[in-house]
């Protein structure tokens, strides 16, 4: 599949394997590396809970957590095969209970929202600041005002505001010392953005992992959580559920979009909804 998509070769591509049961992790871990992307993984439910299915996600150096995309993906994916009993579904991943649900509109393709919960936003020590900025070949003169932080729904992200969009296009980043800077500041990635539209919600970024296998993502939808709950900290965006629109992929051809909502509880904000654009590409059958 490719998620989150924005146009032709855009969002990111996800391999998915709708009936992983007895598969090993293993077997797994190569379909990634074969593929070379984030790869979701379909299992029946956990024994005795009320879960629909356990989902696994891999790249091709290791297991993931969870994984924003790949899980929209299998869902619209399971939606189209016709597996699904209704529009709600729960989902055991090894971040946690995931929700899903499925919006119908009439004559369109229906639109997949997966859950996150509610974001944790903290400042990066001032120290890491200057290794962050040599790491992305830039200097401070082409930050935005607000802090870099790390923040997370389910993976810590790192979030470095620039100034520009240009700015932001121009990065080329010190891959060689992207996994021992991400390891000391506790991230799992970098994920510098930049405004495009305030008023509109709209924001621009990149994401570039920790050590996942490859040097950048055309679309990541938990860093996109992440950021929003980062977004709101700095008063960027409303404490609403107009939508937040991150786009992605632009600099690797692959333009993407991944629209977050917050979901507000009574006033409360208490996670966020994660939806964008499904593709399919190829579907086949694995050897044996």
């Amino acid at each position: 599949m490719r998620v989150f998509a924005a146009g032709p070769e855009g969002g990111n591509p996800a391999p998915i394997v709708v009936d992983a049961a007895g598969m090993s992790d293993a077997e797994m871990q190569a379909v990634a590396r074969s593929y070379g992307h984030e790869s979701g993984f379909v299992l029946p439910p956990p024994p005795d809970s009320d879960f629909d299915f356990d989902f696994r996600f891999w790249v091709p150096h290791h297991e993931m957590s969870m994984c924003g995309h790949a899980t929209v993906g299998a869902v619209w994916l399971l939606e189209q095969l016709g597996r699904l009993s209704g529009d709600r579904l729960a989902i055991a991943t090894k971040s946690g209970r995931v929700e899903a649900r499925i919006r119908r509109r009439a004559g369109q393709d229906p639109v997949v929202e997966v859950s996150q919960p509610a974001g944790v936003v903290e400042p990066v020590a001032h120290a890491a600041e200057a290794d962050i900025l040599d790491v992305l070949g830039i200097g401070p003169a082409d930050l935005a005002a607000w802090p870099i932080q790390n923040a997370r729904t389910s993976r810590v992200k790192t979030l470095i505001p620039l100034k520009s969009v240009a700015i932001l296009d121009g990065l080329a980043p010190d891959f060689g010392r992207m996994e021992q800077l991400c390891t000391g500041i506790g991230s799992t990635g970098l994920y510098p953005y930049a405004i495009f539209d305030r008023e509109k919600q709209i924001v621009d970024a990149r994401q570039f992992p920790q050590s996942s296998g490859y040097p950048e993502d055309a679309a990541t939808g938990i860093a996109a959580a992440a950021l929003s709950f980062g977004l709101l900290s700095n008063g960027i965006v409303e404490a609403s559920e107009r939508p937040i629109t991150i786009r992605q992929g632009r600099a690797m051809k692959h333009p993407s979009e991944i629209s977050v909502r917050f979901n507000l509880d009574g006033g409360r904000i208490d996670g966020c909804w994660l939806s964008g654009v499904v593709q399919p590409t190829v579907c086949h059958k694995l050897s044996a």
